[in-house]
C-alpha cells in the first residue's frame, strides 16, 4: 500500500485561506437546521456530562479517600476511548454518521443510570467498569460527531461553526459544572446521574431531527477484519506522511500528557482539602470547573477576531495558548486564596482554549474528506492517552512523591511550556503560507 497519492495536492489545496464569506455566528444557528439540532443536542448532553464528571469524582473520593483512586477514575475516563477511538475512526469513515451518534446516546443513557448502584467502597470498580463502558461509547461518538459537521455545514462556515460548538462546550462546562456542584454540595451526588442519563435521551431526539445523506465516501471493499486494519493503517499512513497534519493531531496530546491532565485531579484535591465549600467539597469543585468554561469559552473567540480562519495566524496563537496556559498554572501555585485559583485556572483555561479550537481547525483545512473520521480519531486516541497518563501521575504525586500542591502546580506550569517552544520552532522552520 504506498502513498495516498493525493496527500501532498490536498496539504497545499486545504491549507489555502477558505474562499467564500462566512456566515455570523446567530445567522449559522438560524439558517441551518441540521447544524442547529447537532448544537442542541450537544447543549443538552454536556450539561448531563458535567453533572456526571463532579458526582462520579467526588463519589470516590467520598468513598475512598484516595488521590490515586480519583487519578484512576480519569485514567478510565482517558483511556477507555484511547482503546476504542482506532476503531471508532473507521466507523466514522464506513457507515451512517447520525445512526452511529444517535445510537452512542441511548446506549449510553443506559450506562450512566446504572451507576446508580454504586453504593460502598466495594462497588467502586462498577463506577470504573461502567465510566469505563460510557467513555468508550464517547470514544466513537465525539470523533463522528467532528466528521460530521462539515457534512452539514458548508465549507467557508466550518470555523464559525466549530467557534460555536467550542464555546457550547465551554458554556456548559460553566453552568453544568455550577450546577453539578451546587446539587452535588446542596443534595448528593445521586441526582446528578440521573440528570445525566435523561439528557442523553433528549440529545438523541435532537440528533433524530438531523436531515442527513450520507456523503459518498471511497473506502476500502469489505468488511471483515482485515478490510477494516486496511483503513486503520491507511489512516496512520496518510498522517506519516503529512507531518503538518500529525504535528497539528498531537496539540491536544501534548497540553494534557504534560499540564492539563494532572491538573484534573489536582484541582478535586484543592477543593476538598484546600478551599473546602459544599459537601466534600462540591461547590468548590463546581466553581473550578466553571472558571475553566469561562476560560475556553473566551479565549478561542476573542483570539479568532484577529486570527480569523487563516492557518498562519491560527498557529501562532496556539503557541501563546500555550504560554497563557503557563501563566495561570504560575499564578495558582501559592494557592493564596480561591479567587486567585479560579483566575489561574480561567486563565490556563483561556490558553487550552485556543489550543483546543485553532487545532481542531486546521485539522479540518488540511484533512481530506475520506480520511476525516480517522484523522480525527486518531487525534482523540493520542489526546485520550495522554490525558490517561497525565491523570495517573497526578495522583501518583498526590499519594506518594512527597511534592505538595503549590510545587505541582509550577511543575505543571512548565510542562505546559515546553510544547509551545517545540510548536515555536516548527512554526520558524515551517514559514510556507500554508502553516
Amino acid at each position: 500500500m504506498g502513498q495516498p497519492a493525493d496527500a501532498d495536492q490536498n496539504f497545499k489545496v486545504k491549507s489555502e485561506t477558505l474562499t467564500g464569506n462566512p456566515t455570523g455566528y446567530l445567522a449559522l444557528v438560524k439558517c441551518n437546521p441540521q447544524f442547529r439540532n447537532l448544537w442542541f443536542g450537544q447543549i443538552i448532553s454536556l450539561l448531563g456530562d458535567w453533572f456526571n464528571l463532579i458526582a462520579s469524582a467526588a463519589l470516590i473520593s467520598q468513598l475512598t479517600g484516595s488521590g490515586l483512586a480519583i487519578g484512576g477514575l480519569f485514567v478510565v475516563r482517558m483511556l477507555a476511548p484511547f482503546l476504542i477511538s482506532p476503531l471508532a475512526g473507521v466507523v466514522a469513515d464506513r457507515y451512517n454518521r447520525k445512526t452511529i451518534l444517535i445510537a452512542s446516546d441511548l446506549v449510553r443513557a443506559v450506562v450512566v443510570l446504572s451507576m446508580l448502584l454504586v453504593r460502598t467502597p466495594s462497588d467502586v470498580w462498577l463506577l470504573y467498569v461502567l465510566t469505563g463502558i460510557q467513555l468508550a461509547i464517547g470514544g466513537i461518538f465525539f470523533p463522528t460527531r467532528n466528521a460530521i459537521l462539515p457534512d452539514i455545514v458548508p465549507k467557508p462556515d466550518l470555523g464559525t461553526a466549530n467557534t460555536i460548538t467550542s464555546v457550547t462546550w465551554s458554556v456548559m462546562l460553566a453552568l453544568g459544572a455550577a450546577l453539578g456542584g451546587l446539587v452535588a454540595g446542596g443534595w448528593g451526588l445521586r441526582p446528578a446521574f440521573v440528570v445525566d442519563s435523561m439528557t442523553f435521551l433528549l440529545s438523541a431526539l435532537f440528533l433524530r431531527r438531523i436531515l442527513y445523506v450520507r456523503p459518498t465516501i471511497t473506502t476500502s471493499s469489505g468488511h471483515g477484519p482485515i478490510s477494516v486494519l486496511r483503513e486503520l493503517l491507511e489512516g496512520l499512513q496518510y498522517l506519516a506522511s503529512t507531518p503538518a497534519v500529525l504535528v497539528i493531531a498531537l496539540h491536544k496530546a501534548a497540553f494534557h500528557l504534560l499540564s492539563s491532565g494532572a491538573y484534573q485531579v489536582i484541582q478535586v484535591r484543592i477543593a476538598e482539602q484546600v478551599f473546602v465549600l459544599g459537601v466534600g467539597g462540591g461547590i468548590s469543585l463546581g466553581l473550578l470547573y466553571a472558571a475553566a468554561g469561562v476560560g475556553t469559552g473566551l479565549g478561542p473567540v476573542l483570539a479568532r477576531h484577529f486570527t480569523g480562519d487563516r492557518a498562519r495566524p491560527m498557529g501562532i496563537a496556539i503557541a501563546w495558548g500555550y504560554a497563557l496556559g503557563a501563566v495561570g498554572l504560575f499564578l495558582s501555585a501559592p494557592l493564596a486564596s480561591l479567587p486567585l485559583v479560579l483566575l489561574g485556572n480561567a486563565l490556563r483555561a483561556f490558553g487550552g482554549g485556543i489550543n483546543w479550537v485553532f487545532s481542531t481547525q486546521l485539522l479540518y483545512q488540511l484533512s481530506p474528506d475520506r480520511m476525516r473520521g480517522r484523522v480525527f480519531s486518531t487525534e482523540f486516541a493520542l489526546f485520550t492517552l495522554a490525558s490517561a497518563i497525565g491523570a495517573a501521575g497526578g495522583g501518583w504525586a498526590l499519594d506518594g512523591a512527597g511534592v505538595d500542591l503549590g510545587q505541582l502546580l509550577a511543575i505543571l506550569g512548565l510542562g505546559a511550556l515546553l510544547p509551545g517552544v517545540l510548536w515555536v520552532i516548527w512554526l520558524w522552520r515551517h514559514p510556507e503560507p500554508g502553516l
